[in-house]
C-alpha cells in the first residue's frame, strides 16, 4: 500500500524498479496496476515471488543482504531499523532474543521489497519530513500460523506502543507488523493532518477489498521552499495558577494533557497572593485541541479559571533518524538550523523503553545513540567526499 501510494503520488516507477535492483535480490518481479477501492482509484503494486530463500533468514542474514547491496547509505540504515523493530517486537511477543528471530523464507522477499521500497521511495522523492495520522489497526480476529489471534495481533500491538491507534471499519486486520514498523521508522509525528499546501495526492491499495470500505492508503506531498524552512505556527497558550493541588497530581495531569494533544506543558513556581507558594501551569496547543486541554485542566486540577490567548511560534524543520545501539533502536530527533548546521538529540521515550527492557543505564543509552548518530554522519561525509573525488 505504501509503494502504491508513493507511485500514485508521482514516484517514478522506473526509478523505483531500478533502485530495488541495487538490493541484489532475485526470484521476484514487480507489477503495478490500477484498481478501485470503493469509489477511489488506486495503484496496487504486486510483489510476485518466483523463488524464496532456501532457508528462513535471521536478523543477521537480513543485515548482511542490506550491507552487501549498493543502495544509498540512508536507505540501508532506515531499512535495517525497520527490520530491527520487527525482530524486537516478535522477540518481545514470543520471549525470544531478537537475534534468534527467523523470518519466513518466502514472506521475507515480500518484506524486503515492501520495506526497502518504501524507504527508497521516500528517499527518491526527497522527503525531508514525514507525518502520519493515527493508525487504523482494524478489529475482529485473524488466522495465523500461531492460531486464531485478536486484531491487532500481538506484534502490531507491541509495535504500536506510544503511538495513536484506533479501530474503525470492517472486522479484519488493517495494519500489519511490517506496515507499522515502516511507519514508525519513517514518520516523525503521529496526529492530526498538519496545515499544508499539497502538490500531489496518491492512493495505494493492498490485497484486501472489503465491501463498503475504501481500503486505501492516502499520501499527500508538499514542496518545501527555502522561505518556508522555518515554519510559523499559530498556537493557543493556556495558563492556570494553582496553590492547592497536591504535588503528586502534577505528573498525571501533564500525562493527560499530552495525551489529548498538548504540544508542550510546563510548571513554573511563583509566589501568589498572601505570600502563598504556587505553580503556574502553562500549556501550548493547536486551536483544534484547545477544548480538550481545557477539559483536562478543569477536571484534573483545582483551578476555577484558565487564561488563554493566541501566540505564534517559529519551529525548525525536523526529522527522525533511527540509529542502532547495543540496547536496540533509538530515534534521533534532528532539527535543521540552516547553513548546513543541525542539532540532534535522542528521543527520550525510546531510550527510556530500552532502559526498562534491558536494565542498561538511561544515560548510557542516550550517549550511545548520540555517538552512533555522529559516526553515521562522519561515514556519510566520507562517502560523499569519495563520490565527488
Amino acid at each position: 500500500m505504501v509503494l502504491g501510494a508513493l507511485v500514485s503520488a508521482g514516484l517514478s516507477w522506473t526509478d523505483l524498479v531500478g533502485g530495488l535492483k541495487r538490493l541484489r535480490l532475485n526470484g521476484y518481479r514487480l507489477r503495478k496496476r490500477e484498481v478501485h477501492r470503493g469509489a477511489l482509484a488506486a495503484i496496487k503494486v504486486d510483489v510476485i515471488v518466483q523463488q524464496g530463500f532456501q532457508r528462513p533468514l535471521t536478523l543477521a542474514g537480513i543485515r548482511k543482504i542490506l550491507v552487501g547491496s549498493t543502495l544509498p547509505g540512508p536507505v540501508k540504515e532506515r531499512s535495517r531499523s525497520v527490520f530491527d523493530r520487527l525482530a524486537e517486537a516478535e522477540g518481545a511477543v514470543h520471549g525470544v532474543d531478537p537475534k534468534n528471530i527467523h523470518f519466513h523464507e518466502v514472506g521475507v522477499v515480500d518484506s524486503f521489497i515492501d520495506v526497502v521500497g518504501g524507504v527508497l521511495g521516500c528517499y527518491l522523492l526527497n522527503a525531508t519530513r514525514i507525518t502520519s495520522s493515527p493508525i487504523n489497526v482494524g478489529a475482529g480476529s485473524v488466522q495465523t500460523s500461531h492460531g486464531l489471534l485478536p486484531v491487532p495481533g500481538p506484534a502490531v500491538a507491541e509495535l504500536a506502543k506510544e503511538i495513536p491507534i484506533y479501530a474503525d471499519g470492517p472486522r479484519c486486520e488493517l495494519a500489519t507488523p511490517t506496515g507499522v514498523a515502516l511507519l514508525r521508522t519513517l514518520a516523525s509525528e503521529f496526529g492530526p493532518m498538519p496545515a499544508m499546501k499539497s502538490t500531489a495526492v496518491g492512493y495505494g491499495a493492498g490485497d484486501r477489498n472489503p465491501d463498503g470500505w475504501p481500503n486505501a492508503l492516502r499520501v499527500f506531498l508538499e514542496e518545501e521552499s527555502m522561505s518556508e524552512t522555518r515554519q510559523t505556527e499559530r498556537m493557543v497558550q493556556l495558563e492556570a495558577n494553582l496553590d492547592d493541588l497536591s504535588p503528586q497530581a502534577y505528573e498525571y495531569v501533564m500525562e493527560q494533557l499530552f495525551q489529548v494533544g498538548a504540544a508542550d506543558v510546563s510548571l513554573t513556581p511563583v509566589v501568589m497572593k498572601k505570600s502563598r507558594p504556587g505553580v503556574v501551569l502553562s500549556c501550548l496547543a493547536t486551536e483544534d485541541r484547545t477544548d480538550a486541554v481545557l477539559e483536562v485542566l478543569f477536571q484534573e486540577t483545582t483551578t476555577l479559571g484558565i487564561r488563554f490567548h493566541e501566540v505564534c511560534r517559529r519551529v525548525l524543520p525536523r526529522r527522525f533518524v533511527p540509529v542502532t545501539t547495543r540496547s536496540g533502536v533509538v530515534r534521533m530527533k534532528v532539527a535543521e538550523v540552516g547553513a548546513g548546521w543541525e542539532k540532534a538529540a535522542p528521543e527520550y521515550e525510546d531510550c527510556k523503553a530500552l532502559a526498562k527492557r534491558t536494565g542498561h543505564p538511561l544515560k548510557t543509552i542516550m550517549e550511545e545513540a548520540l555517538l552512533a548518530y555522529r559516526r553515521g554522519l562522519r561515514k556519510n561525509r566520507m562517502l560523499n567526499e569519495r563520490g565527488r573525488a
